[in-house]
């Protein structure tokens, strides 16, 4: 199906997803999939942050949908890598700082335990669990690296979100509100790709 994707049919293509898989249970968590997502992105819009930020807290977990092993549960004992299959699929529509956010959201997860213990607290039981399939808090060899991506601040804003969209009790506009948001990043990255 993504062979067929283009600039003009990425953004239906997303809103089908949200649609058609929205409602599945988030990994353990009192949200929904769409329902995480859209508090994501509703918290940054809220909080006036530019539309590259929004959009990419929306679909960070978009691969949760795309990646071909499925979704992650408490069960799990391996890793599925959402976060390279977001970033797969959206790569040939979304510039690189939004596709870096969804790349490298739970690579964020890992530095900021690094970096800043008291983050661990924030975490919830789920993504405590997901944090040990991911290999646990960076090492000092990997924070280094990290630290040099040029979208380190957009990622680690994106890492914040997506810890903070996990409320019962939110309420979000639809993917519908941020369709035209997310078509103009497309519309703009692809004029100048």
């Amino acid at each position: 199906m993504k062979e067929t994707l283009t600039p003009e049919t990425i953004v239906a293509f997303i809103a089908d997803i949200f649609e058609r898989r929205g409602g599945e249970e988030y990994l353990g968590e009192p949200v929904t999939m769409a329902e995480h997502m859209l508090q994501a992105a509703t918290i940054a819009e809220r909080n006036g942050m530019d539309e590259e930020i929004i959009v990419a807290a929306l679909l960070h977990d978009i691969g949760h949908f795309t990646s071909e092993f499925g979704m992650f549960s408490m069960d799990d004992t391996e890793d599925k890598l959402h976060e390279k299959a977001g970033a797969q699929v959206l790569g040939a529509f979304f510039p690189p700082a939004v596709t870096d956010c969804v790349r490298h959201h739970v690579a964020a997860k890992r530095y900021l335990c690094a970096t800043k213990p008291e983050y661990f607290n924030r975490l919830s039981e789920a993504s405590i669990h997901s944090l040990n399939l991911q290999g646990g808090p960076m090492n000092s060899d990997e924070v280094t690296a990290f630290a040099r991506n040029p979208n380190l601040k957009k990622i680690i804003e994106v890492r914040y979100l997506d810890e903070a969209a996990k409320r019962a009790d939110m309420d979000t506009p639809p993917f519908a509100h941020f369709a035209p948001m997310v078509q103009r990043i497309v519309d703009g990255h692809c004029a100048n790709g």
